[in-house]
């Protein structure tokens, strides 16, 4: 039960529990109060995972279903090369499985035409912790010349049940739909699908400042990124795609503070030369 009191505002009402009422020592917070609290609790929050959960994401009758992966188990009566594989340092441990405010993506393609020309064969997006959300091939739309499979890791099999084009696009489209999209060389990924994505909510590992600085200003490569900055090795041999999208993934959470402060600068400098001009 709420009661209105007043006189101490200059006439203007406030609403006060009635618990407030019965303790003599209940005082209203200031705006400047609540505002330190809420930076203090900021503040508080990790630096490198953050938890900013899609509430409504967290119904379990979502539209795309989240896989069943279970954790690896040592058994002692199996010899080592039939162990499971052991914890993935690109994912974070017993985290949320469903879809984020932020993915990651990424695509692995196929020669077609002269073997030159790139088409989709595998698309696959990982949520803010590192955890696959949608996984899937894609049925050819034309004669495959390159399989590219030193590189892609796709093999004919792959793609004879994959999905139809259509359906992939129309799926990644939804998921991607106001998320913040992570990835690197996100635009050849963005390119293959025949999709866009408002710039603003781009993060793209291979153009962030700090990550150019490593290699001399020059486009870093993702196995570069990865080795360098979170000691771990990625694309050896043939990729693949979940990995790749974590690795990502892993790189922005992890700087996922200064990037965006270096966003905002560029936001405000830009609106400050609009004015200028």
């Amino acid at each position: 039960t709420l009661r209105e009191s007043s006189g101490s505002l200059a006439g203007k009402k406030r609403k006060i529990p009635d618990h407030a009422l019965r303790n003599p020592k209940y005082r209203k917070k200031e705006p400047k109060e609540v505002a330190a609290e809420k930076k203090d609790q900021a503040e508080k929050e990790p630096e490198i995972w953050f938890d900013d959960v899609d509430e409504i994401l967290l119904d379990r009758k979502a539209a795309f279903p989240v896989p069943t992966i279970t954790a690896p188990v040592h058994d002692e009566n199996l010899p080592s090369s039939k162990q499971p594989t052991p914890k993935n340092p690109l994912v974070k441990a017993e985290a949320y499985k469903g879809l984020t405010k932020a993915v990651g993506m990424d695509c692995e393609m196929v020669g077609v035409g002269d073997g030159t020309d790139s088409m989709l064969a595998r698309v696959s997006i990982v949520n803010q912790y590192g955890e696959p959300v949608y996984d899937a091939y894609v049925r050819p739309k034309e004669k495959v010349v390159d399989y590219r499979t030193h590189v892609s890791g796709i093999r004919p099999q792959d793609l004879k049940n994959g999905e139809p084009f259509e359906e992939v696009q129309k799926d990644v489209s939804e998921i991607l739909k106001g998320r913040l999209l992570v990835g690197h060389a996100i635009m050849n990924d963005l390119r293959v699908l025949y999709l866009s994505h408002p710039k603003k909510k781009i993060r793209d590992t291979s153009r962030f400042k700090k990550f150019r600085q490593l290699t001399g200003g020059k486009t870093p490569s993702l196995k570069k990124l990865s080795e360098k900055v979170l000691a771990v090795k990625v694309q050896e041999g043939e990729h693949n795609s979940i990995q790749d999208a974590q690795a990502a993934m892993r790189l922005y959470t992890m700087y996922r503070k200064e990037w965006e402060a270096e966003v905002k600068g560029k936001r405000r400098r830009g609106k400050l030369t609009k004015q200028a001009t």
